[in-house]
């Protein structure tokens, strides 16, 4: 008679593993294949392994965890493009993940072309996608605003087709971009790295060293209260003792949605502004920290979308809005990027690495790129074949990212990306939030409307 999984870690039992979350009182306990967790009390550890009804209990869901992640991971298609209209960019930011020759000489889509894209885009997801569901386009860069006319010209024209979003440093916008935009509904990111000129200016000013700060704050007023409205800072090791002022400093300006994402460290010159894990994760705690203080004291939230994304990610793993803390990551499967010639790209941030470029949008069936051999270089990569990946218990709510960073910067997609630890010490504090019943201080209202509770322990 073969094992009847009765107990952990033995036979066919479930793989339990206790993770330290560093909460005076609770550990998680964790069955990594399913993302399975469980907050147990210190002192409870040792009876809640020989609990045969806990234990019973989970594998009665087993399989429907199993089946929710192999889905989250497989089974999603293609539901968004970031579509480049021009490789230039009027800035000359240091991280930028674009190669400086092609963001002062690069290539620009014509209005023709980029319609021809849009027509092509919006047959392929007709075929594939359910009736009544709406792909989304997002205008990406470099700098998308550099060519806001056919831009515009093109939202106008498929509002009917696609949701829309923009990415901009906000240096281009003016009141008459802005009206259209509120009017049209469009998801707007501006990018800004501190709350003051002297060090924004640090990684982000124009080709000529001149500051752009108050330009892009002036865009960030102009967008005031609205709420497709969100800002991304790039946490670096010039701005990154500033995060909690930062937040501060968002706050005050009514913003709803950021996000401190750690520096894509693809290029070179990224690299040299790096920010150690253990040096910058306190810095980033105590940000996350200061957007609950802020909420309590005066009902403003501002979520932190990368950080939220790693909570929804325990809490309800298929709600998650983000890509890049799965393995594989979205790049090449949910969404691609396309390149200013048409050349389709797994993400934005290959772009410049020829390699990695699956074919021509003009010229390829769609299905044949999403099959090519660079595509599959990204959505083949996963963490079961990355050390020390593979047997990290964490590993559905990290997803080691980043594809790009790994490949360029540590020499392959089996490597890691540039920030093991730091992602490690980000949920870990997720589940300390979550040990606290705070989550929702750090949530969208409504985050979990059409969830399902799957299992509640506290039921048992």
């Amino acid at each position: 008679m073969s094992s009847r999984g009765r107990m952990l870690n033995t036979g066919s039992g479930p793989s339990f593993m206790p993770v330290d979350i560093k909460h005076p009182d609770y550990v998680c306990l964790l069955e990594p294949n399913t993302a399975f967790w469980s907050l147990v009390k210190k002192d409870a550890l040792a009876q809640t392994l020989q609990d045969e009804t806990f234990i019973a209990a989970y594998m009665a869901k087993a399989k429907v965890f199993a089946d929710e992640m192999a889905n989250l991971r497989f089974g999603l298609g293609l539901s968004a493009v970031y579509v480049n209209p021009t490789a230039r960019c009027n800035l000359n930011c240091t991280y930028c993940y674009i190669p400086e020759d092609m963001r002062q000489r690069g290539a620009r889509m014509s209005a023709e072309n980029l319609h021809k894209a849009m027509e092509i885009l919006k047959d392929y997801f007709k075929s594939k996608l359910p009736q009544g569901r709406i792909p989304q386009i997002i205008f990406h860069g470099a700098e998308p605003m550099l060519e806001s006319k056919i831009v515009f010209s093109a939202i106008e024209t498929y509002k009917d087709d696609f949701r829309f979003g923009i990415q901009t440093n906000g240096t281009m916008l003016d009141s008459t971009a802005v009206e259209f935009i509120k009017n049209a509904g469009i998801g707007i990111g501006l990018s800004l790295d501190a709350s003051n000129a002297a060090i924004a200016d640090s990684t982000r000013k124009t080709w000529q060293g001149e500051s752009v700060f108050a330009k892009t704050l002036a865009a960030m007023e102009l967008l005031q209260g609205y709420e497709g409205m969100n800002v991304i800072c790039t946490v670096t090791k010039e701005n990154m003792a500033q995060l909690e002022e930062t937040v501060n400093f968002f706050h005050n300006n009514k913003v709803s949605t950021i996000m401190l994402n750690m520096i894509r460290c693809t290029q070179p010159a990224s690299r040299t502004i790096k920010p150690v894990d253990d040096e910058v994760f306190p810095y980033f705690e105590k940000a996350i920290r200061r957007t609950q203080q802020l909420y309590h004291e005066t009902g403003h939230k501002v979520v932190v979308a990368n950080f939220a994304n790693i909570l929804i990610s325990i809490l309800a793993p298929t709600a998650r809005r983000l890509m890049c803390d799965i393995s594989p990551c979205g790049g090449g499967r949910v969404f691609f990027a396309l390149g200013p010639e048409g050349g389709m790209y797994p993400c934005s941030e290959f772009i410049g690495l020829e390699e990695f470029c699956g074919g021509n949008l003009f010229h390829d069936d769609i299905d044949d790129v999403l099959s090519s051999k660079a595509f599959r270089m990204v959505t083949g990569r996963q963490v079961e074949d990355i050390s020390p990946c593979r047997q990290c218990a964490i590993r559905h709510f990290c997803g080691a990212p980043c594809p790009a960073e790994a490949y360029t910067m540590n020499g392959g997609m089996d490597k890691t990306g540039a920030f093991c630890e730091f992602y490690e010490e980000q949920v870990r504090l997720a589940f300390r939030i979550i040990a606290e019943e705070a989550e929702n201080d750090f949530l969208w209202d409504g985050w979990d409307k059409g969830t399902t509770i799957l299992f509640d322990a506290g039921q048992l």
